[in-house]
């Protein structure tokens, strides 16, 4: 299953990158990390789709950073959807966001967290526009198809699922890469979700940490197991980021990993498996 997007084509026969830094900081630095990812994008010829969030509803501490909100953040994720040409993916946590949000993203995005909220999920699928379902930590890859039926019997089909890993005990998560085979079997592109897969959730105490290490490693195996695209949180300075720092990719790091998994990409896809 394809759909077009700003004028890209999203599937599964080619890999492309979701990416971008966890929530808006400033406008400085969405703009600047738009740009350098679809520069790099550009060269290496690959679909891109800038991710942000205007708002992070689910922060471990109430005093943790959100970011400036639903209005003022979809005003800057218009502005960097105008200045750099690129198309917008972003969370809505709520029924009521959906169709503000809806007028300035190109592609909803349902939060793990909220896979199982149905009122949530159809009025995104109702939108029309595409939608990035996140498989939450509880679920199972199977499960997920419930969760798409809810978006299609809206007349909605352009659906990505997102794998992000799986709950272990406490503080952690893991990831078991027969769930990209399993979800690509519903007919839709799966994309990894190389930086929330290495998150350590609540393991701060007043935040999650996160063993950035791990993200090319994570990366690089979910490609070989299938996964048609990628979904990277970056940060020119992962030490100092209000939101996920501990898991996000430095973003000078970026064009080595990308370049890597373009050639596993091709060569999974040469081998038809």
């Amino acid at each position: 299953m394809n759909f077009e997007v700003f004028g890209q084509k999203i599937g599964r026969d080619r890999l492309f990158l979701i990416g971008g830094p966890c929530v808006i900081e400033s406008e400085e630095i969405v703009f600047e990390v738009a740009g350098f990812l679809k520069n790099i994008c550009a060269r290496l010829k690959i679909p891109f789709i800038f991710k942000c969030s205007y708002d992070k509803a689910n922060r471990t501490s109430a005093r943790s950073y959100r970011g400036p909100g639903l209005e003022k953040g979809l005003s800057i994720l218009a502005r960097v959807r105008d200045r750099h040409q690129v198309p917008i993916l972003t969370d809505v946590h709520s029924p009521a966001e959906v169709e503000p949000v809806s007028q300035v993203a190109d592609i909803l995005q349902i939060p793990a967290f909220l896979a199982r909220q149905t009122d949530l999920v159809v009025a995104a699928g109702r939108t029309g526009k595409p939608v990035n379902l996140k498989k939450a930590q509880f679920l199972s890859p199977r499960d997920m198809g419930q969760v798409i039926n809810k978006i299609t019997e809206t007349g909605n089909d352009r659906i990505l699922l997102t794998e992000r890993g799986a709950q272990f005990g406490y503080n952690n998560l893991v990831v078991d890469m027969r769930s990209i085979g399993i979800m690509a079997d519903f007919g839709y592109p799966v994309v990894f979700d190389a930086t929330h897969s290495v998150q350590l959730p609540g393991a701060q105490g007043t935040s999650s940490g996160g063993e950035s290490r791990f993200i090319p490693a994570l990366a690089r195996a979910a490609v070989a197991a299938g996964a048609h695209g990628i979904f990277i949180e970056t940060h020119p300075e992962p030490d100092k980021a209000l939101c996920d720092g501990p898991n996000s990719l430095r973003l000078e790091q970026a064009a080595g990993l990308l370049e890597s998994l373009i050639r596993i990409f091709d060569v999974v896809s040469g081998e038809n498996v």
